[in-house]
């Protein structure tokens, strides 16, 4: 029997990814506290509209716009909490993610912490975070407090956001005058913005605009967010657990709620490490929040230099070399489709055809026609990312990477079974095949999933995109254990490739590679054809900012609002 949860007590974006439920817009606005009065009042008003995780619509409706906050470690101290509690909060959280930038790959790592700043190694982040937390200053500029909101789309449209998104944004800043709190500004490269925007990619489907799946890169995003206990009711848990929970001898369970909810078991059977008083820490979360861009215009120039060698190398044609280094980049087919299940072109052309992912328009179509079968295959897509079909695969028999590259961008963020330590990656002596492990487990890996919220930015799929164009992913990465997750990731499995056989080579997609330029397909001697090398990477996205937050339960909120928060 699954973990049963106080939904209300917990922000609904932790047990929610809101794009996944028709909220395709965000904004992201960032508050400063000039004294702990000022940010108690504040707060107290923003717990009116704090969304939680009550299931909808059974337990409350679901709402046009959804409101959620958290606090940088600033931000608790403007707030004045007792130092007994600020000193027992995890170390990392307390240095925040500037002071981390080393072990996150987020600056040059062959320099040293005294060449990097005579470098002015963060002088490409938006001044807000750059000037936050800035050495030697006197914390004016620092982000206290960010508060999220997220909207539907407007009814009668297909691309505009529900009116509810700017009502919302202007009873908060209204909120934030009235209680003597300053919004700060200083988002984007000019620094003139006062939030941080965020939509779906959206694309024309037939003549419609919509929201897509997709990420600037035109990779379909976010189809294998990790499942915990009480996060679902049974029911549905049996279905969305499937290739998103950990893999072990009885197939797919859901993950230990203390992963990524403080106060609850993690997988060791422990509490995750909290600051008393536990009431105060029970039911919230830890997130990175990161504003990641995209170098859109480098990364279709490296794939296509590389796609016209890899057509030379086997003998096909541009279109399939092109998809297939892409592909082979990412770990899955650009619509989704892993890799592990249609390893090659052929084979991902043809399900793609037989799950109808392709309108079948004829020439004689009248306009409506075209344009119901063109929805009639964006339905059908939409419905397959969400389906176990697309999550329910392994690694464990694909031990030499010939279906999906050993250093490909998912085998890195999740591992699944390939580290299970009974696996081999020789042959089998009997056979003389690749040796097998059936049995293989994700017990190495179930400790180092992340919860992945957040929403694309920039232009949509109509407009014109290069690398100055200001577009990327803000990724709101959360966990019970910022250092054991997130940094675990980025810094061992995004940054480095040693897990994977890699040596220093980084993450096709996400890795800094600046020194590193490589990436290796595999490719099954079998075939009769070579592995291809490439060799060209560039740096395909950089971080322009962002910070560690704390994301309290609603009783958390409430001690916050009132000053309460004694662990004696």
């Amino acid at each position: 029997m699954t973990r049963e949860l106080n939904l209300n007590d917990i922000q609904g974006n932790i047990t929610r990814a809101y794009g996944r439920y028709s909220f395709p817009f965000a904004r992201y606005y960032f508050f400063h506290f000039p004294d702990a009065a000022c940010g108690r009042k504040f707060i107290d008003k923003v717990c009116e509209k704090i969304t939680t995780a009550a299931r909808w619509p059974t337990m409350q409706d679901k709402p046009d716009c959804t409101t959620n906050c958290a606090f940088t470690f600033p931000g608790l101290l403007a707030l004045q909490l007792s130092i007994r509690a600020l000193k027992e909060m995890p170390f990392e959280f307390i240095e925040g993610m500037k002071a981390r930038a080393f072990i996150l790959g987020d600056r040059d790592q062959t320099q040293t912490e005294a060449e990097a700043f005579k470098a002015n190694w963060n002088d490409h982040w938006d001044p807000i975070w750059k000037h936050n937390r800035e050495f030697g200053s006197d914390g004016s500029n620092d982000v206290h407090m960010l508060v999220t909101l997220n909207a539907q789309i407007k009814p009668g449209t297909t691309d505009q956001p529900h009116p509810a998104l700017e009502e919302r944004a202007d009873w908060l800043i209204k909120q934030a005058e009235a209680c003597g709190v300053r919004v700060m500004n200083g988002v984007g490269p000019d620094g003139k913005g006062t939030y941080q925007s965020a939509s779906a990619v959206f694309d024309k489907i037939g003549e419609a605009v919509l929201p897509t799946a997709k990420e600037h890169f035109g990779f379909t995003d976010g189809i294998g967010d990790p499942v915990f206990e009480g996060q679902f009711e049974p029911e549905d848990e049996a279905r969305n657990v499937i290739g998103r929970g950990k893999l072990m001898g009885n197939g797919w369970e859901p993950l230990a709620t203390g992963e990524f909810l403080l106060g609850h078991p993690d997988e060791s059977q422990e509490l995750p490490p909290a600051a008393k008083p536990p009431e105060f820490m029970h039911n919230s979360s830890f997130f990175a929040f990161r504003k990641l861009h995209e170098n859109v215009a480098s990364f279709d120039e490296v794939v296509d230099t590389e796609a016209e060698k890899f057509a030379k190398v086997m003998n096909v044609n541009i279109e399939e070399a092109r998809e297939t280094i892409r592909a082979k980049m990412c770990g899955r087919w650009s619509d989704g489709v892993p890799l592990m299940k249609y390893p090659t072109y052929d084979e991902w052309q043809a399900f793609r055809k037989a799950s109808g992912f392709i309108p079948d328009i004829q020439p004689d179509d009248t306009p409506e026609e075209k344009q119901k079968k063109a929805l009639d295959a964006y339905g059908r897509h939409i419905a397959y990312i969400r389906s176990p079909e697309a999550r329910d695969f392994r690694y464990a028999d694909d031990m030499q990477g010939y279906k999906c590259p050993l250093g490909s961008h998912m085998r890195r963020v999740n591992t699944r079974d390939y580290l299970d330590p009974l696996n081999n990656v020789g042959t089998d002596p009997k056979t003389g095949k690749p040796a097998e492990n059936p049995n293989a487990t994700s017990a190495l890996n179930k400790r180092r999933r992340i919860l992945r919220r957040g929403l694309p930015y920039g232009p949509s799929n109509l407009e014109h995109k290069d690398d100055d164009t200001e577009q990327g992913v803000i990724m709101m990465i959360m966990g019970a254990n910022l250092f054991r997750q997130f940094e675990f990731v980025q810094q061992q499995w995004i940054q480095y490739g040693l897990d994977f056989h890699q040596g220093n080579n980084t993450c096709p997609m996400l890795g800094d590679h600046s020194h590193h330029k490589r990436h290796t397909i595999e490719s099954d001697p079998a075939s009769g054809k070579p592995p291809y090398v490439m060799s060209t990477l560039k740096t395909f996205v950089e971080c322009r900012g962002g910070d560690y937050f704390f994301a309290p339960s609603m009783t958390g909120l409430r001690m916050l609002a009132m000053g309460t928060i004694d662990p004696t």
